[in-house]
């Protein structure tokens, strides 16, 4: 299990921009492929995006492909999220979550996780 704290939700206009972070006190975060998942209200929790432990491999959600950038900083222990061009359908409550690449390949499914933060919220207003 791997501590996560999620920061940087909060409201803001459609066409804006918000950067979360998750932060981590692991010495071990380089191990792990970290990922940003989302679950709006009434909605399953679904996958975002990924991010290889080396930073090298990226993965999105074709929903979010263009406008959101995942990335990571080893030295800092955060993985971040960068969303630009908001739209009211990014409204959720934003989770990162850890799993080691020794548990399987990149995944899409929530169960698969090892490790999640307690989410932070995004409201994108119309």
């Amino acid at each position: 299990q791997v501590q996560l704290a999620e920061s940087g939700g909060g409201l803001v206009q459609a066409g804006g921009s918000l950067r979360l972070s998750c932060a981590t006190s692991t010495r071990t975060f380089n191990s792990y492929t970290m990922y940003w998942f989302r679950q709006a209200p009434g909605k399953e929790r679904e996958f975002v995006a990924a991010i290889s432990w080396s930073g090298i491999s990226t993965y999105y959600a074709d929903s979010v492909k263009g406008r959101f950038t995942i990335s990571r900083d080893n030295a800092k222990n955060t993985v971040y999220l960068q969303m630009n061009s908001l739209k009211p359908e990014d409204t959720a409550v934003y989770y990162c979550a850890a799993r080691l690449p020794g548990d399987g390949p990149i995944t899409h499914t929530p169960g698969d996780m090892g490790s999640w933060g307690k989410g932070t919220l995004v409201t994108v207003s119309s």
